[in-house]
């Protein structure tokens, strides 16, 4: 398996993850052109991918999705309640009905050689998921967009080989930024963003020795910086009731405006 952030951070998302055999992109949070871009880094052109699978409504994750699914006829899923959000946006209008499927959170569904799990998470959005992808006995998961974990995303991100996991804000950056009151309670309420901190306590439960790769995605313009994400989650995991250090794994942060490095696994 492989995977790649072609980018991450609270103005756009979009996520590689394949084989070999198939490809399949994690939100359309960027332009067109810029998914285009990012494969083309990856060694990947847009017509081979095979599936692009959407978490969630908001436009940092479909801003790019009505072109690339017209001019690229790749097919789209996401929950019905998603669906719906896009629909009621008017970003499905012109998107050929038989390219879209509705997917449900705990029922896995297959593209290749690729088995799809979406699982819920809770986030300000009408149905929103992550996703983890399981291929020749690997796994790798995308999980972003939550206010909090509950055991049940720790089961689904059990047994790893590499995650992109949000690691939004700095709760003290936060608080004492510019942000008005109630967006700052969104965020830090249980239906808003991970921060450093929680990202870091959620590793500490999914960890084991064969982790190949931990990237740090979602991250905030505003309320975080890339070296602080990093630090803190280092600390976390070192801190915490896991046997392991911060030092024991890759661990890098996902950019917002560049490719990350293929990480095969």
């Amino acid at each position: 398996m492989r995977m790649a952030s072609l980018s991450s951070g609270s103005s756009g998302n979009a996520i590689y993850i394949g084989t070999e055999e198939t490809h399949i992109l994690v939100d359309a949070g960027i332009s067109n052109r810029r998914i285009e871009k990012g494969l083309k880094e990856a060694g990947l052109k847009a017509d081979d991918l095979d599936a692009l699978v959407v978490t969630h409504e908001h436009s940092d994750h479909v801003q790019g999705l009505n072109v690339l699914m017209r001019k690229h006829d790749v097919p789209l899923y996401a929950t019905a309640g998603t669906l719906n959000a896009l629909r009621k946006k008017g970003i499905l209008d012109r998107c050929p009905e038989e390219l879209i499927h509705v997917i449900r959170a705990g029922d896995t569904l297959s593209v290749g050689d690729l088995r799809i799990l979406p699982f819920s998470v809770d986030h300000d959005a009408a149905e929103p998921v992550a996703y983890r992808f399981e291929s020749g006995g690997k796994a790798a998961a995308v999980a972003t967009d939550m206010g909090h974990f509950t055991e049940d995303i720790i089961f689904r991100l059990k047994g790893l080989d590499a995650i992109l996991l949000e690691s939004n804000h700095d709760i003290r950056m936060l608080e004492a930024g510019p942000y008005p009151y109630p967006l700052k309670r969104r965020i830090l309420g249980d239906f808003g963003h991970l921060s450093n901190e929680s990202a870091g306590k959620l590793l500490t439960e999914i960890l084991h020795d064969h982790v190949k790769k931990i990237i740090l995605g979602h991250l905030s313009k505003e309320n975080n910086l890339p070296e602080l994400a990093f630090e803190t989650v280092k600390w976390e995991i070192s801190a915490g009731a896991c046997p392991y250090k911060g030092t024991d794994f890759r661990i890098e942060v996902a950019k917002r405006d560049e490719v990350s490095a293929l990480t095969e696994f």
